[in-house]
């Protein structure tokens, strides 16, 4: 908090979005930072629709007491009319020892209070869902860089891959990554962090399956078929898989943003297809297709053996790859 005053401190401020994440951390950060001008600062939460006019005049006026207050309004949409109004005349003066937090959803409701208070001057927090894979990769790599650690975009990739899109579990599994480490975070670490855990799924087969690396393609295969996870989806991964390269293949090299469209997939998983296809070829894929809708019919269709109909697909899937080979 080095270089908090109390000029500082915004007198507004409107954290604007509906990721619960983003905005819980931006109240806490804006009452840590008012603590560290005063620490026996008065910091009250009040639901924005069930406030009235008086109430939050009498919140709002100077305190015989003095001694700063942070006020934080939730649910800021849900203001009523009479109410939105009387806080965006208080945002043309506001109180110098106040600070207002507002937390709006930002969607079409109560809009018109959040544009009067931005126009006002209050200090915008975006704490927006967030949307795209792109997104959280710079989110991931925010968390790193905040906590003074350093992460590139591949071991950002890798976090995303094991953990899933989840904000929450993305930030805890980044605080825990620079707990257990010296900060550096590489794709490397990430990938022995997280290798033997139950996050293996089907996906991590198919993804080492394509890229012909068979040997890590069956460790991922017997510890997931160990911790349980049920065949039926490695084996429609394993389809995927195949069926997506083929299919980005087929498109040609273009722009992954601009074939998402098209093709009717995330820009993401294009790229990721793109660099799969490197060294397969249209027979390869073919026959590595007839492989995974082979091991999908004895999977599902109750073979005796389905871990051997997988094990075999891998091998079978690798062979198309290396026999295509050019």
């Amino acid at each position: 908090m080095g270089g908090v005053t109390a000029a500082s401190i915004p007198p507004i401020l409107l954290v604007l979005g509906d990721e619960e994440l983003l905005a819980t951390r931006a109240v806490t950060e804006a009452v840590a930072k008012v603590r560290s001008v005063d620490p026996d600062v008065d910091v009250r939460e009040y639901q924005a629709g069930s406030l009235t006019v008086g109430e939050i005049a009498e919140m709002l006026s100077p305190s015989l007491f003095g001694g700063r207050r942070v006020l934080v309004l939730r649910a800021g949409q849900d203001a009523r009319k009479d109410l939105a109004t009387a806080l965006l005349a208080y945002a043309k003066n506001p109180d110098p020892d106040v600070q207002l937090v507002v937390l709006h959803l930002g969607g079409a409701k109560g809009k018109a209070f959040a544009d009067g208070l931005k126009a006002a001057g209050a200090t915008v927090v975006p704490a927006m869902k967030l949307k795209g894979h792109r997104e959280r990769v710079a989110f991931v790599r925010d968390e790193i860089r905040r906590s003074g650690g350093k992460c590139p975009e591949d071991a950002a990739e890798a976090l995303i891959a094991a953990v899933g899109g989840d904000l929450r579990d993305l930030a805890a599994a980044c605080s825990q990554l620079i707990a257990d480490t010296d900060g550096r975070i590489g794709a490397d670490t990430v990938a022995r962090y997280y290798r033997g855990r139950v996050e293996v799924t089907g996906f991590t087969v198919a993804d080492a399956t394509m890229i012909g690396d068979v040997p890590g393609a069956l460790e991922a295969l017997r510890w997931a078929l160990h911790v349980g996870v049920d065949p039926v989806p490695i084996a429609d991964a394993l389809a995927d898989g195949v069926r997506t390269v083929a299919r980005v293949a087929a498109a040609g090299r273009g722009d992954p943003y601009q074939l998402a469209s098209t093709l009717g997939m995330p820009a993401w998983k294009i790229k990721n297809a793109q660099q799969r296809a490197r060294g397969w070829t249209p027979e390869g894929l073919v026959e590595a297709m007839r492989a995974a809708a082979e091991c999908n019919a004895a999977v599902k269709g109750g073979a005796d053996d389905r871990a051997y109909a997988l094990e075999k697909a891998v091998f079978s899937v690798a062979a198309a790859r290396r026999g295509g080979a050019r």
